[in-house]
C-alpha cells in the first residue's frame, strides 16, 4: 500500500478544517442479506479515499494538524478463522501510515478526549444513519465536564464539501486505476458481443443472463473485485427501459442488445454502454438510429475539454440528436417546428430523456458539484417547457484536467402515434469514460469498438 498517498490526502483535508478542526469518518456498515448471511462488504468511498483500508467496523479521526487516529476491529484469532485476517490496532500504524490506532470497542470512551479543545467537528452529513446522534452524544459528554476545563466544538460542519472537491479531480494514481478498470470492462463487453453472435450462429438459445455471466467472468478473471453497479443487459424492447436489469429475456436474431456494465477495480468504477445487433449485423433502421447516436457522441466528445462547461457536451449531443429526429421522421416538422423549436420546447425528450454524462470515480455516479463554485451566486430562472415548473439555473461546472466523466447519449423509441413503425422498440445508448485534458479528453473505454462497421467486424470474428 502507498501509505504516503493517503497521508497526503489527509493532510490536504486538514488544511480545509481550520487550525482547531477535527474530522470524524466511519466506513460503511455491514448489511444483512438474510438470516445468517450479509451482503458482500464494500467500504465507504470517503473512508477508503483517506485510508486505503477495506475492513468493516472502522473509523477515522483526523485533527487539523493531520494527526490521524484509526479505530478498527481488534485482533481475534478465533473470529479470523471464520471472517478472515484483521490488521488490528497494533499493526495499523505501520501498515496504514496512521499515527495511532485503537480497538473500535474503545471508540465511545476515547472520542470525547479527541474532540476536546476543537472548535469545529466535521463529519459527512446525511450519509451514515445515526451518526449525528452519535456525535451529539460525544459532545454531550464533553459539555458535562466544562467545569473541569473541557472545551466542546461549537460548530458542526459537513465533511462532504471539501472531500467532494478533492475527489473531483483525479490524481495520476487514480487515473491509472481507472484506465485499467476501463480496459477490463471493455474486454468484458467484447466477450459478451462475440458470445452472443457465436451462440446464435450455432442455433443456441441466448438469454440476457447468458451475456451477464460473460461480463462477470471477464471482470473477475482480470482482477476486478466486483461490478461497479448491477449490469444492464437489455434485449429488444427492453433497451427502452433506462434502468432495466439483466434478466431472463430472450435475445432474438435481428434485434439489438444494449449492455450497460462496468467493473470496480481497487475502489474505482468504470461505466460503459454498447448497443449491438444480436446476430452481428445492423438492419437499415437500426443502423440509421445507431449512426445518429454515434454522431451525437462524437459531438459531445469534441465539446469535452478543460475550460468547457459540464453542460457543453449535453448541449452538443441534443443539437445533433434533435436534428436527426427531424431528418428521420421521428419528429414531425409540421408539429414541432424548427431545430431551435425542438430544443427550446424539449420535443426531443420523447426519445432522449436523460443527461449526457455524470462524474465518475470511486462511485459510479461520483461526488462533486455540477455548478461552478466561483459563480455560485449567479442564477437565472426559466419555466420548463414540458412541466411548467420554474427551474433555477446556475452556471455549470468548468471542466479541469483530471476530472473524469461519462459521455452517454442515447435514443429510445417506444411505439406511439406518429412514430415510424420501423423504429419501434429500438433502444440505443453509447457510453464512454473520459478523462478531461488541457486540449480535449482521453477516452479510457475504447477497448471495445463503437463504430457500427467495427462492431459488425468484431462480431464476425
Amino acid at each position: 500500500m502507498n501509505t504516503a498517498l493517503y497521508q497526503a490526502r489527509r493532510a490536504a483535508l486538514a488544511q480545509h478544517m481550520g487550525p482547531h478542526g477535527v474530522a470524524i469518518l466511519p466506513t460503511a456498515p455491514e448489511q444483512q442479506r438474510n438470516r445468517d448471511s450479509d451482503f458482500q462488504f464494500r467500504h465507504d468511498s470517503y473512508f477508503y479515499y483517506l485510508s486505503g483500508f477495506r475492513e468493516p467496523k472502522a473509523w477515522l479521526v483526523i485533527k487539523a494538524n493531520g494527526h490521524t487516529t484509526l479505530f478498527c476491529q481488534p485482533k481475534d484469532l478465533e473470529r479470523e478463522i471464520w471472517d478472515g485476517f484483521r490488521v488490528g490496532p497494533d499493526a495499523a500504524p505501520q501498515t496504514l501510515g496512521v499515527d495511532a490506532a485503537y480497538s473500535v470497542t474503545e471508540l465511545d470512551t476515547r472520542m470525547p478526549a479527541l474532540l476536546d479543545g476543537c472548535d469545529a467537528v466535521w463529519f459527512p452529513f446525511a450519509t451514515h444513519k445515526g451518526l449525528e446522534s452519535r456525535v451529539d452524544g460525544w459532545l454531550g459528554t464533553l459539555r458535562a465536564r466544562v467545569r473541569y476545563g473541557t472545551l466542546a466544538p461549537e460548530q458542526q460542519r459537513d465533511l462532504c464539501g471539501p472531500l467532494d472537491e478533492m475527489r473531483l479531480v483525479k490524481d495520476a494514481s487514480e487515473q491509472d486505476t481507472m484506465r485499467r478498470a476501463g480496459q477490463i470492462s471493455a474486454q468484458a463487453h467484447v466477450r459478451a458481443m462475440q458470445t452472443c453472435a457465436r451462440m446464435l450462429r450455432a442455433g443456441k438459445e441466448v438469454r440476457e443472463y447468458h451475456l451477464d455471466a460473460e461480463l462477470l467472468h471477464a471482470f473477475r478473471t482480470q482482477g476486478a473485485q466486483y461490478p461497479a453497479y448491477e449490469s444492464i443487459v437489455a434485449a429488444g424492447a427492453n433497451a427502452c427501459v433506462l434502468h432495466y436489469r439483466a434478466d431472463a429475456g430472450l435475445v432474438r436474431d435481428g434485434e439489438l442488445v444494449l449492455i450497460d456494465a462496468g467493473c470496480e477495480l481497487n475502489g474505482y468504477a468504470s461505466d460503459i454502454t454498447r448497443t449491438f445487433p444480436a446476430n452481428g449485423k445492423f438492419s437499415g433502421p437500426q443502423r440509421a438510429l445507431y449512426d445518429l447516436v454515434h454522431a451525437s457522441q462524437e459531438a459531445a466528445i469534441a465539446a469535452t475539454h478543460a475550460g468547457a462547461r459540464f453542460t457543453d457536451p449535453h448541449e452538443a449531443t441534443v443539437k445533433v440528436l434533435a436534428q436527426g429526429m427531424l431528418d428521420l421522421g421521428l419528429l414531425d416538422r409540421n408539429k414541432v417546428g424548427t431545430l431551435d423549436d425542438v430544443i427550446e420546447k424539449r420535443a426531443y425528450f420523447q426519445f432522449y430523456m436523460h443527461r449526457t454524462g455524470h462524474w465518475l470515480g470511486m462511485d459510479v455516479h461520483d461526488c462533486g458539484p455540477y455548478t461552478e463554485p466561483s459563480e455560485i451566486g449567479q442564477k437565472t430562472e426559466r419555466k420548463d417547457a414540458l412541466t411548467g415548473e420554474t427551474i433555477i439555473n446556475r452556471p455549470a461546472r468548468i471542466l479541469q484536467p483530471g476530472m473524469v466523466l461519462t459521455i452517454e447519449p442515447g435514443i429510445y423509441v417506444r411505439p406511439a402515434e406518429g412514430v415510424p413503425e420501423q423504429f419501434h422498440n429500438i433502444g440505443i445508448r453509447i457510453e464512454d469514460d473520459a478523462i478531461v485534458t488541457a486540449d480535449g479528453c482521453e477516452l479510457i473505454s475504447r477497448g471495445v469498438p463503437v463504430d457500427a462497421d467495427a462492431i459488425e467486424a468484431l462480431m464476425r470474428d
